[in-house]
């Protein structure tokens, strides 16, 4: 079995870790370009092209899925993608969890890049999936890119200014950009307030790679033999994980993994 993941840069690592616990004996591709970063404040052209580019490089290496493990790229690219890769590939996009972050009412908050924040796309998915609950959009500037880096002081600082404009009575936190799962207890602790019920937050990375088991007819077997290789692409060239990938648990995880060089 293999899995291909594609993202702009490091942001898939949450996805990819995720199909790794469910199936250690999965080959995984991941294919980014991060020397193109930031998507979000590119058009949807432009975005849909690198997208391309990214999942043919995926694709070249002929696994049984492609998960987009990427906000913006699943908004703009995922029509265009599903029309060339499509039925041969299967092609599984990534959606926020509005839907069962709302389920129980109250409080929640969306984070998401500047460019999806108030997009026409989230507002949508709010409007649909929203139901009783009193939904904040939190925009994130810099995260993603501190993120992408490793930069831990601007970690720091994106997700206190993010903290801050979070209503203190939030009791769910969407993290709606993959790169933002990677910090998750990072979050939680800047947003948690004393006192307060435990604050859920709800990524996409589990579903992701659930969907994508069942979309190629596989069972969940995390008591695998793990034994599943590691193909790491960068604009289309083999490569290794960044340094930066490194500095999260997902990174370290996956790092474990026999490389295909």
């Amino acid at each position: 079995m293999k899995i291909a993941l594609m993202d702009s840069g490091i942001g898939l690592l949450a996805a990819a870790a995720a199909v790794r616990r469910l199936r250690p004996d999965a080959e995984l591709v991941l294919s980014s370009d991060p020397e193109s970063m930031p998507w979000g404040p590119r058009t949807p052209e432009d975005i849909t092209a690198l997208a391309l580019d990214v999942a043919r490089a995926a694709a070249a290496h002929r696994p049984d899925a492609l998960i987009v493990a990427c906000n913006t790229a699943s908004v703009h690219a995922l029509p265009a993608l599903r029309a060339e890769l499509e039925p041969a590939l299967p092609v599984i996009g990534t959606v926020p969890a509005i839907k069962p972050a709302a389920a129980g009412g109250g409080s929640v908050a969306i984070w998401a890049t500047p460019a999806t924040t108030g997009s026409p796309y989230q507002r949508g998915l709010i409007g649909d999936f929203g139901g009783s609950a009193e939904v904040t959009e939190v925009p994130c500037p810099g995260l993603a890119d501190a993120l992408e880096h490793g930069d831990e002081a601007g970690i720091d600082r994106a997700v206190a200014a993010a903290a801050a404009l979070t209503p203190p009575d939030v009791r769910a936190v969407v993290l709606g950009c993959t790169h933002y799962e990677l910090v998750a207890t990072r979050i939680r602790e800047a947003v948690q307030r004393p006192g307060r019920p435990r604050l859920a937050l709800h990524g996409s990375a589990g579903a992701v790679a659930a969907q994508a088991l069942r979309r190629i007819g596989a069972d969940p077997a995390p008591t695998a033999e793990p034994s599943g290789t590691l193909t790491v692409l960068r604009a289309g060239r083999p490569a290794t994980l960044p340094e930066a990938a490194l500095t999260y648990a997902e990174g370290r995880m996956l790092a474990g993994a026999a490389p295909v060089l």
